[in-house]
């Protein structure tokens, strides 16, 4: 059974407002097994609205939609789906005796206007609203030589929404089953290659078609791979996925640091503890990503020690104790951040120090792409290396910053209890 979620409203289209209620409405419908194929969002027009559901029903088993139920001239849902059926709205008394009282308990009079909202295509059925005053509509619209598509139509504001599906709408859905089914995904979070390098690596798992399926994105360098599977219930879904990530953690081996929310600094702050090491931080080129990300991770407080932000070169020689030192060149930089390495972790009586140096910047004429130095001070050394510093600027800093933090994962994973 595939659906479609309808968004209605001129201040979705026009980007002022976002569209929230479409993925809440998708995530519950493959809560119930029910895949989403479409998301459509349409502005409060009325030739585009019939447009819209009426590709909707020839397409999907399941329409949902949000808004358009409001008593003003341009809320059109009401009469789009009057004409998707071909039937005329009819007065619902039972739903207009609920609206009148939701005003007379406000101690308001109804305005004339909001009894539009208590008409709905002839043969549809009242979706109840207990705390608003628009009414959602379930409908079947007939299709030739198929089942009917049924469309629910809900409200656009979130808490009516959510409450009139919890109440009605998620049961019905759950209803037209032919049997229970549900929908699950896992999401395995991976660093440390290119997307494409990363694909080349699985066999023939990212194939459209693959039972379960898996896809694969990337934000700021981490990439999730999602596994979904469909079955009668959650633990049938889980044992389905097992194997693909039996198989994902084979292929990729140290690739993959995590699972569903799990971030770089979670995995670190897992190896910390389970290491009993402690960490102190310093920052040039991601000016604190790093500390942040550690401070947002429970009880980090207990391994992570401290930090010391970098902002310049007359900073970074006050933080490693040599006023005098110079930082004109790659192998400076390098120097630079393994003295600070090595410095934050004496200052904070650290078991380990890492730093993030600052960009390296070559001469106009060179071809090479700029570099960060990494660093990172234990009892027994300094190891340091450098990575490109390029791509799009807006990932840059956090790039650099995951970098950092999966150089120190790698090493903590050579020396993990029970690895």
């Amino acid at each position: 059974m595939r659906a479609e979620v309808i968004s209605i409203g001129d201040e979705l289209t026009s980007g002022q407002r976002l569209d929230t209620n479409s993925q809440w409405l998708s995530l519950r419908l493959g809560e119930l097994g029910v895949e989403t194929a479409y998301h459509t969002t349409v502005a409060d027009d009325l030739e585009a609205n019939t447009r819209v559901f009426q590709a909707a029903v020839e397409r999907a088993d399941v329409v949902i939609s949000s808004g358009g139920l409001g008593p003003t001239a341009d809320d059109l849902t009401r009469d789009v789906l009057a004409a998707t059926v071909g039937k005329p709205l009819v007065l619902d008394e039972a739903a207009l005796a609920h609206v009148e009282s939701l005003f007379a308990r406000r101690g308001r009079p109804m305005p004339e206007r909001n009894k539009v909202q208590a008409y709905f295509p002839e043969g549809s059925r009242v979706i109840p609203n207990p705390q608003g005053t628009a009414p959602g509509i379930d409908l079947d619209v007939p299709r030739a030589g198929r089942t009917p598509s049924r469309v629910f139509a809900l409200p656009g504001v979130p808490a009516e929404m959510k409450e009139m599906w919890a109440a009605t709408v998620g049961p019905a859905v759950q209803a037209m089953q032919p049997e229970p089914r549900v929908i699950r995904h896992r999401r395995i979070k991976c660093f440390g290659v290119g997307e494409s390098d990363l694909e080349q690596m699985l066999p023939d798992l990212i194939r459209r078609g693959r039972v379960p399926s898996v896809g694969i994105t990337v934000h700021e360098a981490t990439i999730t791979l999602r596994i979904t599977a469909g079955g009668r219930d959650d633990a049938e879904c889980r044992a389905a996925m097992e194997p693909t990530a039996a198989t994902i953690y084979e292929c990729l081996g140290e690739l993959v640091f995590g699972e569903e929310d799990d971030e770089l600094q979670d995995a670190v702050v897992r190896l910390l503890a389970r290491s009993d090491l402690t960490l102190a931080v310093g920052e040039w080129g991601t000016v604190g990503l790093l500390t942040r990300w550690l401070n947002d991770v429970p009880d980090a407080a207990s391994y992570f020690l401290g930090s010391t932000i970098i902002t310049s070169a007359a900073t970074a020689r006050h933080a490693i104790g040599d006023e005098s030192a110079v930082m004109n060149d790659d192998a400076v930089w390098s120097g630079t951040t393994s003295a600070l390495a090595q410095a934050l972790r004496e200052r904070f009586h650290a078991d380990l120090g890492l730093a993030v140096g600052g960009v390296s910047v070559d001469a106009p004429e060179s071809t090479e792409p700029p570099r960060i130095a990494l660093a990172l001070a234990a009892r027994d050394g300094v190891t340091v290396k450098t990575v490109p510093y390029t791509g799009h600027s807006a990932i840059l800093k956090p790039r650099a910053a995951k970098q950092a933090l999966n150089m120190l994962r790698l090493e903590l994973l050579k020396d993990s209890p029970g690895r």
